[in-house]
Formats: C-alpha cells, structure tokens, sequence
C-alpha cells in the first residue's frame, strides 16, 4: 500500500513503526515540520521523510491524517488540488466529523473516521472506525490497515468521541492502573523492576484471559475469590474506597470534556 501521515507526531510515529514493522507498506510518506524528529526512519528505503505535505498526498494512495486539530482544516483547505478521486482519506483528528471534512473537500473522496490509541507501535491498538461510505473495498482496506496494527471496530460515527475515552485516553487510564499496582507491588516488599513487571504482565494476563475465552470478568473473578479469601478482602476494600465508582467518572469526565471543547469550537 501507498500510505502517507501526515502530521507524524507521537501518533503518527506511532502508526509508521507498526505499519513498517508488519510490512504492510509499499511506500509510506511522513511529513511534519521538524523532520529532525524521524531520522530514525531514513535508514528504511521504503520511507520518504519531508515538510512537503502536497509531495506525500501525490505520491500516496491513502492518506492518514494525524495532525493537531488546529491545523487540520488548513491543510486541507491546503491540499484540495492535490486530491484525486482515487485517494483516501483517513483520519484521526479528535472532533472533526466526516461531514466538516466533506464541507471543505468535497464527496469525491471515500472519508474515514479512526481513533486509534499509542499501543498501535506494538500491533496491540483498539481501533475504532466509522465511515459513511458503503464501499466495502475502502472499509475493508483501512480495516485491514488498523488490523495488523490491532483490533478494529466499526462504529456509528456519533460514537467516536466515546470511543476516544475507552481507547485512546483508556491508554493512559490502564497506564495510571499498572503504576499504582506497582507502588503497592514495592510496599509489599519488591524492588521497582520486579514490581512494574509483575504488575505488567498479570495485566496482560487477564485481558488476554477475557480475550481468549470470552467470558464476562466476572467470571473469571470468581475463579480466584474464594471465601473468607484475601482476594475477595481485597477486591471488597478497593470498591470501599471507591474503584470502579472512580474509574466510570473519570472516564465521564474526560468525555464532558471532549463535547465542552467541540462545542465552543466556532460553527
């Protein structure tokens, strides 16, 4: 595949090592203005590394937009000439919907809506896409971009700013989860190495657990509670103090947030 990214920040970045390192690329544009920032990339001949974003739209199939927000209409604005019916245009831009990038672009071009999250530099991301188009050549194509980098789900676009807490913000959640499994790791008597890779890896264990087997996590609670045990002491304690009551408004709070800002954004 041709691709470009346009805007190769820390996302960007991200998505260019999982797509060289599953080879899914026949050439991959990377554009951004401090070119500096990916000279760890020249050494890959398939990689082209410039400040030139109209040179990456002509020389590229599809187009993975992944600038800030604040610039993304500009570019586009940009780059109307440089698009060709044959392009397709994918993007990760928080809050800009299908319909404002066909207002400025036009219909011509199959739009597509993806959010991502960082773990898509390991292959490990949770994908969410949604596209108004029912050409199933360009869904199956961006899908099976995302599905070498992960896992992909296609939702209705009104569910992507939901999809932006639960994944990509849900990064750093699950992140703040691991440290503090740590620090409570090294009280218990562990050096910070041993604590961060036991609290790493039994995360891991348990979403592959659910992952592999299906079942509710529940479930797969009950089968190391046992009565009067220290596990279900444990688990009663944390919801005591507040756990999963924390953990939902924290996530509702960061998805008021993503509408406040979308809504004081001028029309």
């Amino acid at each position: 595949m041709k691709i470009a990214i346009i805007g190769a920040g820390n996302l960007g970045i991200s998505m260019a090592k999982g797509l060289i390192s599953n080879k899914v690329i026949s050439s991959l544009y990377l554009t951004r203005r401090n070119i500096k920032e990916l000279n760890h990339f020249k050494s890959n001949k398939k990689v082209k590394i410039t400040t030139n974003n109209a040179l990456a739209i002509k020389n590229s199939t599809i187009l993975i937009f992944a600038v800030q927000p604040s610039d993304f209409e500009d570019i586009l604005k940009e780059n109307v000439a440089n698009l060709s019916d044959h392009h397709i245009i994918i993007s990760t831009i928080t809050g800009f919907s299908i319909n404002e990038i066909e207002a400025i672009i036009g219909t011509k071009n199959n739009v597509i809506r993806a959010m991502p999250n960082t773990a898509i530099a390991v292959g490990k991301s949770m994908t969410c896409l949604s596209s108004k188009t029912k050409n199933r050549k360009v869904l199956n194509a961006a899908r099976s971009i995302f599905n070498t980098l992960g896992t992909t789900l296609l939702i209705p676009e009104n569910q992507m700013q939901a999809a932006t807490v639960v994944c990509a913000s849900g990064i750093a959640f699950w992140m703040r989860l691991i440290r503090a499994t740590s620090q409570a790791a090294i009280q218990l008597g562990f050096d910070a190495k041993e604590a961060q890779e036991l609290a790493m890896h039994t995360c891991e264990g348990a979403a592959n657990l659910l992952i592999s087997s299906g079942n509710h996590p529940e479930q797969e609670i009950d089968k190391v509670t046992t009565p009067k045990g220290c596990t279900i002491e444990g688990l009663n304690e944390m919801e005591h103090q507040g756990l999963s009551s924390s953990l939902i408004k924290g996530m509702v709070t960061s998805f008021d947030k993503i509408n406040s800002i979308k809504s004081k954004e001028p029309l």
